[in-house]
């Protein structure tokens, strides 16, 4: 009945060794559990039970939630993200019954855990052996299979990056910051190999449209942190250029479409060059998208359309400032916003200064990192009759 003291694991630089270690601790609650149900018909709910009782129900109530997490908030859809041919053909039947078994055995563990806690604090001695023995043969079947398929292909096809960000994830999961590099570190040092994935002219659609949207769906299954947002570059009349970064609303094949202040410094930048580059780059894959075009205004449907669907005090904020202008303080802002809430309330009106641009492309390239800096880069380039090409340029 009794576990022992010290339980090494392996750090989170092995996500994957972890939750292998994970498993074995799962296997020996399961094993406790028995022996558990073995124990109460002769001994009842004595101090030994109640110790037993109360260790699986620490670890099933907290740890083995936070391992079906790792599966189902990062590891799966990572894996679904990077997986192609065969590898890609089992993901798409394992992972709904991979996911379906973590809601079954979430049920059953319910069902056990309402007779632990009776058992946990002595009132009862009641475990049922036909809960115990669902609730056992279907996690240790559920495991054979992680262990068999799901740990294999993800040593096998994930980068030492992604291992990084999937034990990073795990680690912020259960608390603990990530350890980082201090002190005395060279810029000319910090370089990181890629080797994720391949970009051939065969993989890439016709459309560079379709593609980005091929791409994006991936970076989003793959939970790509705050995948939608992009880098607007724009030229003013001094030649000087200037980017942020902002949020992409909405594309299409008309373009790619963001909003804002039209008085802003990217407003009047595109007023005096309406010619601009975005740039999308999705670590966690590896990959960025270089989009170069001519941009235009959309039109005041799509404006009002989409400010009115925008939280209300977001609203508020796009009457109340004066985008790129000086300002005295935070509290002179505080001030505004206040005078602009007082005076139109829960239904302010979009302001004529305030709207949507859409980029219209005319070069798109789509970059895959790789081994040695011999990245993939595969670009596309509108034609006069309104086709497209596509050609691959060297890193």
């Amino acid at each position: 009945m009794t576990t022992p003291l010290f339980d090494t694991a392996p750090d989170f630089s092995q996500p994957i060794a972890v939750l292998k270690h994970c498993h074995d601790r799962i296997r020996k609650q399961l094993a406790t559990l028995q022996k558990l149900l073995a124990h109460l018909p002769a001994h009842g709910a004595d101090t030994e039970a109640r110790q037993a009782a109360q260790a699986v129900l620490k670890y099933f109530s907290n740890a083995a939630h936070l391992h079906h997490m790792d599966e189902e908030e990062n590891l799966l859809p990572m894996l679904q993200a990077t997986a192609q041919g065969g590898d890609a053909t089992l993901l798409h039947e394992l992972a709904p019954r991979i996911l379906a078994q973590h809601q079954q055995m979430d049920g059953d563990w319910l069902t056990i855990k309402a007779q632990l806690d009776k058992i946990a604090t002595g009132t009862d001695s009641a475990l049922s052996e036909a809960d115990v023995r669902q609730f056992v043969d279907a996690y240790t079947a559920h495991m054979e299979v992680e262990e068999q398929n799901i740990a294999p292909m993800a040593k096998r096809l994930f980068s030492a990056e992604q291992m990084r960000i999937l034990g990073d994830a795990m680690q912020r999961r259960r608390g603990i910051q990530p350890a980082t590099a201090v002190g005395g570190v060279d810029i000319a040092d910090l370089r990181l190999d890629y080797g994720r994935a391949s970009l051939d002219e065969s993989d890439v659609l016709d459309h560079p449209v379709d593609q980005f949207a091929k791409w994006f769906d991936e970076a989003m299954k793959a939970e790509v942190f705050e995948a939608n947002t992009m880098s607007v570059a724009t030229v003013g009349h001094n030649g000087k250029p200037s980017s942020r970064i902002v949020l992409i609303k909405q594309y299409d094949h008309r373009g790619f479409t963001w909003y804002t202040n039209y008085d802003s410094q990217k407003g009047r930048q595109l007023a005096e060059n309406p010619n601009a580059a975005l740039l999308f780059f999705w670590r966690e894959l590896e990959r960025q998208v270089r989009i170069e075009g001519r941009v235009e205004k959309t039109s005041t449907e799509d404006s009002d359309k989409y400010f009115y669907s925008r939280p209300v005090k977001s609203q508020l904020a796009a009457v109340a400032s004066q985008q790129s202008e000086p300002i005295a303080s935070r509290a002179q802002m505080e001030t505004n916003f206040a005078a602009v809430e007082a005076a139109s309330g829960d239904h302010p009106q979009r302001p004529p200064h305030w709207g949507g641009y859409r980029l219209i492309p005319e070069r798109v390239e789509f970059w895959q990192g790789r081994a040695s800096r011999f990245h993939d880069r595969i670009v596309f380039t509108l034609q006069p009759d309104g086709s497209w090409t596509k050609q691959r340029i060297q890193p």
